[in-house]
């Protein structure tokens, strides 16, 4: 939304350059957000580094979970909204920005301010145009989803179909964790069920199949009492790897996770 937002824009023809607040270290928003002169502070790099406001100059600034940028932060922020320039840490010069933002967040806003946790001076001066974006349970276009993300899969090569369990228990689970969490889903599905004709529910997790009131295959036959989730791990981890060859690059790729994770894994798992 934020990306077509920015197409449709006044700013179309600059950059779109996104951030999450929630997913920086607060003590690094700051440079992420501002930038940094040469020698600002140790481990910087030479020369210093622009920042994503610098960066989205002539363009549009996507702040994803604004709900958790530090309440410091939000001050600065404000003030380079209101004078529409920013200086870069440890630096005095003043650079002239025009820029688009766009702000997301999943948390009340409102009570945050009754918190104290957002600045009230700060949310007046962002909350202007609000779209607000159903949660997956309630859309009415989980199959569409599903066939595009399937099709995703299938870019270097056939994917197989979802049967009609597997098809049901997607749509009877409740989806917490939203798109996300459905497109990992149907990743870890397509890497267990290739080379089958098609995804059964034996291929998805098993909370997705309590949920929908599902048998629970992997569960069932869990050895030595496993817990289902670390099963299902193992049992990705091992199809990856027969898949790939033994292509440690390959399966780190396909599941998503560094070489050095999978190390780790494999030998927790014994593979």
């Amino acid at each position: 939304m934020a990306r077509q937002l920015h197409h449709r824009g006044p700013r179309a023809g600059g950059p779109f350059v996104a951030i999450n607040c929630s997913s920086i270290p607060s003590s690094l928003i700051e440079s992420e957000l501002f930038g940094y002169v040469d020698g600002a502070f140790t481990g910087g790099r030479r020369g210093g580094a622009a920042g994503r406001l610098e960066q989205a100059n002539g363009g549009t600034l996507f702040l994803d979970e604004i709900g958790d940028m530090p309440l410091e932060l939000q001050t600065r922020l404000l003030r380079v909204l209101q004078e529409r320039s920013i200086s870069r840490i440890g630096g005095s010069e003043l650079i002239a920005i025009d820029i688009s933002l766009v702000c997301a967040t999943h948390r009340d806003l409102r009570q945050l301010l009754a918190d104290g946790r957002f600045r009230e001076d700060l949310f007046y001066r962002i909350n202007g145009l609000r779209i607000e974006l159903p949660a997956l349970r309630e859309r009415s276009d989980l199959d569409e989803l599903i066939e595009q993300f399937l099709a995703r899969e299938g870019a270097a090569g056939a994917v197989p179909r979802l049967s009609e369990a597997a098809l049901a228990a997607l749509h009877g689970y409740r989806w917490p964790g939203n798109i996300r969490q459905l497109q990992h889903v149907l990743h870890l599905a397509a890497v267990l069920a290739e080379g089958e004709p098609c995804i059964t529910p034996e291929h998805l997790p098993a909370e997705i199949l309590v949920s929908s009131g599902g048998e629970t295959p992997r569960q069932a036959a869990a050895p030595h009492g496993l817990p289902s989730l670390r099963q299902s791990e193992a049992e990705l981890i091992r199809t990856s790897m027969r898949v790939a060859g033994g292509n440690i690059s390959e399966v780190a790729r396909r599941i998503g996770v560094s070489r050095q994770t999978l190390y780790r894994k494999l030998k927790k798992y014994g593979q």
